[in-house]
């Protein structure tokens, strides 16, 4: 048997678990549309719990798990939580980011050109009259 192949059919379930909670995650985190809504929905409390679940199970599994299995743990749980920390500074980002301002109406080209051709016009042309003679 090769080694990316699982060996036994409580490994395969084992993964597939992982790859459940993981697939949970990346959709709460909005990575990923929901497929039964096809709307990408996002809950970081939710989220976070389904990182919580994996490191529960892994926990709870060490020593007990093959390399294969214990490695392909590892490296979901890293993945998840790069996705979470990423998606938690969004959010702070969010938070202390100042606002905006309102864009300003949009201008054709060729109202700003005339709007510019005005404004010099009158910075050339003295306001000043000429004495009365």
């Amino acid at each position: 048997m090769s080694p990316d192949k699982p060996q036994n059919k409580d490994e395969a379930l084992f993964i597939q678990l992982v790859l459940m909670f993981q697939a949970a995650a990346m959709q709460q985190m909005g990575k990923v549309q929901n497929p039964i809504t096809r709307k990408v929905e996002r809950s970081l409390e939710q989220a976070r719990f389904s990182i919580d679940m994996l490191e529960m199970i892994e926990n709870r599994t060490k020593g007990s798990l093959s390399e294969n299995e214990k490695k392909f743990l590892e490296h979901v749980l890293f993945g998840l939580r790069v996705n979470y920390v990423d998606e938690v500074k969004k959010d702070e980002g969010e938070k202390t980011a100042p606002t905006a301002p309102e864009p300003e109406e949009q201008k054709s080209p060729s109202e700003a050109a005339a709007e510019e051709d005005q404004a010099q016009e009158e910075e050339s042309s003295p306001d000043q009259k000429a004495p009365d003679q």
